[in-house]
């Protein structure tokens, strides 16, 4: 009995040792203190006590030293791991190195400090941000509609682009002192969403010129004369800006890019100067065909030795007007019917000068960099605020459309088959507006969160889409009716465009999310591959043996913390002050945050490199990570909006959703790891009880999709910045009005049908109960007019368009004058 709790302590105090990273002398003092109690109370011979001894003694002395150390396991596994190590090219290393880290490496530690998440100023506008939304936004979209654009002008009309140069949405990121709005990263996130609530062409055409392109390129890298000439003509929309990087051949691996540029001297303005002579080819370039200055991406080659030693100079980026000779643009491409202008564009040895490269000189072969370091950033607004302006408007209008639409005499959104995909819209729209706000405030304090912003561009890319469908099936014929009348058809339809563009969501989950996050964000493995690569030997060896000990202790310590917060359910986690409701929350994410390190851990250990083309590990290890991103944004949304009691139902339906699917890929991973055995350990640590959480259920989705179909403050904050038209000619402003106008009209409707059943009136055949109602003097003639309003507006709420025979395509001409603003002339 006295040899079982013997080793009971030592198996609690190896886990209680791990579970805190205990200092290497601290694992030698337990170790010596349990052979000493073994000696005292007779459990081992003592011979066995001296030969555990010695060999503790031979075993601490090198690992608590560290010269020694290095000589004797550190050095030995540097030259092991430098052999294994997989070949990084510059642009992967380019990648991997963009942008900085912050919380999502708290997420990868397995002990993240909710502290600091909550401390997190929420992003607020200034004065003259808020009245911009509140004017020029409005006023913008008030200009437009999604059917005019599409079916009739093909392009946004001549007053609309007008409009946009002379406000300054073409510079709404560029610095004051350059003419531009200034506007903060959170500011420029609320036009977005605004503006994508109202019109696809509308949101894209100012979107682009805001991300990564020309104007930020020339911000952060461009000359002084550079920023002096094009900053202020780029704000004023003097300039329209496109930016070229896709080549037929080199979508998704824009790194290989075969367009290049090759180092000569040339003519320009009548004199020899030194320049590159470029040859390219290049689609899906949005605002292309009506661009006036054309950023170029291509591969710098310098043969002749004018610039630098070696030959292949790298990725560069250049300035150059549309109407230079040799380039070629103007014509249009129709991604899924969307009109924003988007088109290819290509050039054959065409000369520009070096000062045209995005820096000048300095910058040939940076591109790359620039690139990435941008896209960190800017791939945290444009996309994902896009995303949430949309599912914003889909899911006011879908919640509306389900309250006035009746079938069985009962409102559709009140169906418990309509109100799962309801609930589902309203979740998914909850975390992602916390998600959108959480990064752009994240980029206002300086942060350029490249593996956040992956995780923020697929994943609410996908909720959208997941938002439409969902939309469309409780929408029926009235959503596949195109026609002015139709508030979701053209959402639908265009959605996939967001899933291909600023990286495609199979890649980017696939390989980006985890791929560039288990190496940015983990605490020792970017360091053991730095040291890796060291060419001072002593510095390689100090520097990797301390990563390396410190991997060990931290991959200890997440096994540890796994296994016993399985054990005893997360309980044992410490919580800043929250909400009482969500504090369990906090616990099973930090449960969750040091599985995923864990299993990340065995996973590049015992797969290695070949951990790189095990894309649906890696995809799923991603998703772990995501899943606790979007969980952090949901829980610090409502800690920031003043823990909203009314809003309650939309967190608790996001977080069991994220952590019933972060579940689900932690068992992915361990059900399809390759080793079995190994896959077994994995399992019996991460699930020792089971696994904790199920989907959402269905009385909490029933309290969701309530809140998705009347007015209410909740229904408000969730669809808070989009644009509601006033008017009841448009669709949105319809739907609006009927949703008030059926309310109303509700307790009337009941009352007339008790007053029908106690004999007080009765309806003739083709007769109208209303006014049999209204004639019999059982309602007022102010009720009749209230009941007569809400029947109108339900009828044109549900009211879908038709056209003459040809379609309405002799109805839908344009203007005689092109609204789109005139290209420079191609050339020939």
């Amino acid at each position: 009995m006295l040899t079982l709790v013997w080793l009971g302590v030592v198996v609690a105090g190896f886990f209680a040792l791990a579970y805190g990273n205990a200092a290497g002398w601290l694992w030698t003092g337990a170790i010596a203190a349990a052979l000493a109690a073994a000696w005292g109370a007779h459990l081992m011979p003592l011979l066995v006590v001296i030969v555990l001894a010695g060999l503790l003694v031979v075993l601490a002395i090198p690992l608590n030293f560290p010269p020694l150390r290095r000589a004797l396991i550190s050095d030995g596994v540097l030259a092991v791991f430098r052999r294994i190590l997989p070949p990084m090219t510059p642009t992967e290393r380019e990648a991997i190195e963009a942008g900085t880290v912050g919380w999502d490496a708290e997420l990868f530690s397995g002990r993240p400090d909710w502290g600091k998440l909550l401390a997190l100023p929420a992003p607020k506008l200034t004065a003259e941000e808020q009245h911009f939304l509140d004017h020029e936004c409005e006023e913008l979209c008030a200009m437009v509609t999604d059917w005019e654009t599409t079916h009739i002008y093909l392009d946004l009309p001549q007053p609309v682009w007008q409009y946009i140069k002379d406000k300054g949405f073409l510079g709404m990121i560029i610095p004051k002192e350059y003419g531009g709005l200034g506007f903060s990263a959170f500011a420029h996130s609320q036009v977005v969403v605004k503006l994508a609530s109202r019109c696809s062409a509308l949101v894209v055409t100012v979107m682009v010129p805001n991300s990564l392109g020309p104007g930020e390129l020339l911000m952060h890298y461009g000359t002084d004369e550079q920023k002096r000439y094009y900053l202020p003509r780029l704000a004023k929309g003097l300039e329209i800006p496109c930016f070229a990087l896709t080549n037929p051949h080199a979508g998704s691996d824009a790194a290989a890019i075969p367009d290049a540029g090759i180092v000569c001297m040339g003519e320009y303005q009548g004199r020899q100067v030194l320049g590159l002579r470029v040859t390219w080819e290049k689609r899906y370039i949005t605002l292309g065909p009506v661009a006036t200055i054309l950023g170029l991406a291509f591969r710098a080659f310098d043969p002749d030795h004018l610039l630098r030693d070696k030959e292949d100079l790298g990725i560069t980026c250049a300035l150059i007007p549309t109407d230079h000779p040799g380039v070629n643009i103007g014509r249009r491409h129709m991604p899924l019917s969307a009109v924003f202008q988007n088109g290819p564009n290509w050039g054959r040895d065409v000369f520009i000068p070096i000062d045209w490269v995005i820096g000048g000189k300095a910058m040939i072969g940076k591109g790359w960099r620039m690139l990435m370091e941008c896209l960190a950033a800017g791939r945290a607004i444009s996309l994902p605020s896009l995303n949430t302006g949309m599912a914003k408007m889909v899911v006011r209008t879908t919640g509306g459309y389900a309250r006035v639409r009746t079938q069985f005499k009962t409102p559709i959104g009140k169906f418990e088959g309509i109100e799962e995909p309801l609930a589902r819209m309203g979740g998914y729209l909850y975390s992602m507006d916390a998600t959108r706000t959480l990064t752009a405030g994240m980029v206002d304090l300086g942060e350029k969160p490249a593996v956040l912003s992956a995780i923020g561009k697929y994943h609410l890319t996908e909720r959208g889409r997941q938002v439409a469908i969902d939309a469309m099936d409780i929408a029926g014929g009235k959503g596949i009716c195109m026609g002015p009348s139709n508030f979701l058809g053209a959402a639908y339809m265009q959605l996939p465009v967001s899933i291909t563009v600023e990286g495609a969501n199979i890649l980017t989950r696939s390989l980006i999310i985890f791929g560039q996050g288990a190496i940015r964000c983990h605490p020792f493995v970017l360091k053991e591959m730095a040291a890796a690569h060291e060419p001072d030997a002593r510095a390689a060896s100090v520097a990797f043996d301390r990563a390396l000990f410190g991997h060990i202790g931290f991959m200890l310590s997440n096994f540890a913390r796994t296994f016993v917060l399985g054990i005893v359910g997360s309980h044992l986690v410490g919580v800043p002050d929250v909400a009482p409701e969500v504090r369990r929350y906090y616990q099973q994410l930090t449960r969750f945050s040091a599985a995923l390190a864990f299993l990340a851990d065995v996973s590049m250990g015992v797969l290695g490199g070949a951990l790189k083309r095990k894309e649906k590990l890696s995809a799923r290890l991603g998703d772990v990570l995501s899943y606790l991103f979007l969980c952090s944004a949901t829980l610090k949304r409502f800690e920031d909006e003043g823990r909203q009691g009314a809003d309650a139902a939309l967190m608790h339906w996001a977080i069991w959703d994220a952590m019933f699917k972060a579940q689900t890929a932690l068992e992915g991973v361990i059900s399809n790891f390759p080793n079995h055995l190994i896959a077994m350990v994995m399992r019996r640590t991460v699930f020792p009880l089971g696994r904790p959480y199920v989907i959402p259920s269905d009385n909490l989705g029933h309290e969701v999709a309530k809140l998705l179909i009347e007015p209410s403050p909740t229904r408000d904050r969730l669809t808070a910045g989009m644009y509601l038209s006033p008017a009841e000619s448009d669709v949105v402003g319809a739907i609006e009005s009927a949703v008030e106008a059926t309310l109303a009209a509700e307790p009337i409707e009941a009352h007339m049908r008790e007053a029908q059943k106690a004999g007080r009136f009765s309806v003739k055949l083709g007769e109208d109960r209303a006014a049999a109602a209204h004639a019999a003097s059982v309602i007022t003639a102010d009720e009749f007019a209230i009941v007569c309003r809400a029947r109108k507006l339900a009828d044109q709420v549900i009211r879908v368009d038709d056209f003459a025979p040809d379609l309405g395509v002799s109805e839908m001409q344009p203007p005689a004058v092109s609204p789109a603003p005139p290209a420079r002339k191609a050339a020939a």
